[in-house]
């Protein structure tokens, strides 16, 4: 109970931090960095799933959040749909690509389900920036219009589109923990820790990792659905796999697997390659040093490294206390009797 109690003060605090934001942000540009960051850090959390919690590694998952978002750019801006039934579109079409990628690649294992969703990827590039009649190619979609209000609320604002992605990472972040914590999401893990063994335990190998691939990639739909609300222009280098590898970076600073991790990744790497802007084309030179340094020395990443030595220390507070309650044992006293029949030379 303490350490569910603490987690939930923990949540909240953060969510009260990012809900006072915005009194604390200079401008507006920072409250759009912010919410480029929590679009992202919903992508985060949906490709964790797959790699974090069920051990396959997609590297298409940034070709999944540029057909999210190019679904909501094609129907709002070519079809005149209403920005809330194509959101929802984009979650669909990406689940249901998704389904159809997720049964021919996760017949592989490891690095080759790996190459195989790699090239996936660039296929969904190449289709994008080559189909010109659907996604406009190299000029884009241009003029995508704003999320709908809901009510009285308009989301024609920085600080409203602001308010709006938190709380769809909110939301994701909680639909992330019911999953994780329910019976699939333990199947999940155990499909991570071994093949074999959760086969053992009767899981349906194929159908589980279908499913975890399934709901990683609506993640990134829905992400890539408000990244064209947010950004109201796409261009096809949203597919390549560079964004992908962006979102890996996440999971890598902020901690893979856990559930805070990818989020903390995708708020703390945007800031830090803002403020390395005044290098300009030599940021990266810092920044990549920057990143190994952290993997070699933090490999699980911050919240990772931070969990396990929150349970070293549980652990070592158990034991001390396990040696405090025990029963002293009482000396044992050798009692020596005299061996009266054992004298040398007595006959009957």
């Amino acid at each position: 109970m303490p350490t569910t109690f603490k987690a939930r003060t923990g949540w909240a605090a953060l969510f009260l931090l990012a809900a006072l934001f915005p009194l604390l942000a200079g401008n507006n540009y920072h409250l759009s960095v912010m919410t480029l960051s929590f679009i992202l850090a919903i992508a985060a959390l949906g490709l964790n799933l797959i790699t974090g919690f069920t051990g396959q590694f997609n590297l298409a998952h940034g070709g999944f959040m540029a057909i999210g978002a190019y679904t909501v750019g094609i129907l709002t801006v070519d079809h005149q749909v209403p920005f809330w039934i194509a959101f929802a579109a984009a979650g669909a079409v990406t689940g249901v690509l998704g389904f159809f990628v997720g049964i021919l690649s996760l017949r592989l294992k490891g690095h080759y389900f790996s190459i195989f969703t790699l090239c996936i990827g660039y296929i969904i590039y190449l289709l994008i920036d080559k189909w010109e009649s659907l996604t406009h190619g190299t000029v884009g979609i241009m003029g995508i219009p704003t999320p709908a209000g809901i009510g009285p609320i308009a989301f024609d604002t920085p600080l409203s589109m602001y308010y709006l992605a938190l709380g769809f990472l909110v939301l994701g972040a909680f639909v992330m923990h019911r999953i994780v914590s329910s019976l699939l999401g333990r199947s999940f893990v155990a499909v991570r820790n071994s093949d074999a063994l959760a086969e053992a335990l009767g899981i349906n190998l194929m159908r589980t990792k279908t499913m975890s691939f399934v709901l990683s990639v609506i993640y990134a739909g829905f992400a890539g659905g408000l990244y064209a609300g947010h950004v109201r222009f796409l261009g096809p280098d949203m597919a390549y796999a560079a964004h992908t590898f962006d979102l890996v970076m996440f999971m890598l600073v902020g901690g893979i697997g856990t559930l805070l991790g990818p989020i903390l990744g995708a708020v703390l790497v945007p800031w830090i390659t803002q403020y390395l802007q005044f290098l300009q084309d030599f940021r990266m030179v810092v920044f990549g040093p920057l990143l190994i340094l952290l993997l070699i020395f933090v490999p699980d990443g911050i919240v990772g490294t931070w969990k396990k030595r929150q349970a070293r220390r549980l652990a070592a507070l158990r034991i001390a206390e396990a040696a405090r309650s025990a029963p002293v044992a009482a000396p044992i006293i050798e009692q020596r009797t005299p061996n009266a029949g054992s004298g040398v030379g007595h006959h009957a």
